[in-house]
């Protein structure tokens, strides 16, 4: 392994780390390109420099086991994505536009930038002024990838604003289907699944929590 490709797996581990934490994880110190995380007091798994979730089977056989290792490999995927794309990114070049943002998608007037903190990489998308020489209207996610990627196609255009739903919409299906499912006493074993596999990508949709996702206003 080269030094520039050990760098990005020790920044991906690294990153991935802090995600693991935010979301009530414990994580050992990194050893051999690997991170141990643990969860309520028990070694769950360890990632890989290269995004791999390794694990054995009597570590993921208690109850909750296999959903915390499902969020782990969820995590793990989401972050190596955007930690790929920020190695290659160009920087974003703005008047008045201070610190160290890379263009992560840039389309019509949008433009999607992560930026490395101490906290974590933080995403933001900007619309360009007329002579796309700076930005303006910042929308910021302190952890919100996934919901910076759903701002930034909303803004952007990519696809039409009926295609879109904002997450209280979300929310109130995901609450209209639970209820479908605890109520509907003729609802076939089939039905029940399908339902349950949509509940579940809308689940992957909505924003973790309030706390998590911070959106703000800035002209640039």
């Amino acid at each position: 392994m080269n030094e520039q490709n050990e760098t990005a797996q020790l920044r991906f581990l690294e990153e991935t780390a802090i995600r693991l934490r935010q979301n009530g994880f414990t994580v050992e110190p990194i050893k051999d390109q690997h991170l141990p995380v643990r969860w309520e007091n028990h070694y769950l798994c360890r990632v890989s420099g290269r995004g791999s979730v390794l694990y054995r089977q009597e570590n993921v056989d208690g109850i909750g086991a296999q959903d915390a290792l499902q969020t782990v490999i969820h995590i793990a995927a989401m972050t190596a994505e955007y930690m790929t794309a920020m190695e290659r990114a160009p920087k974003l070049q703005a008047t008045g536009l201070e610190g160290d943002y890379r263009i992560l998608a840039d389309f019509g007037d949008a433009v999607l930038a992560g930026h490395p903190s101490e906290r974590g990489v933080q995403f933001v998308t900007w619309e360009w002024d007329w002579d796309r020489k700076g930005v303006h209207h910042g929308h910021y996610f302190q952890n919100g990838y996934e919901e910076a990627k759903h701002d930034f196609v909303r803004r952007s255009g990519l696809l039409p604003k009926e295609a879109l739903f904002e997450p209280e919409q979300l929310a109130e299906m995901h609450r209209a289907l639970t209820f479908v499912c605890e109520q509907d006493e003729d609802l076939s074993i089939g039905r029940e699944k399908e339902i349950k596999t949509i509940m579940e990508q809308i689940k992957c949709l909505l924003p973790e929590s309030p706390e998590q996702t911070q959106t703000m206003e800035q002209s640039m």
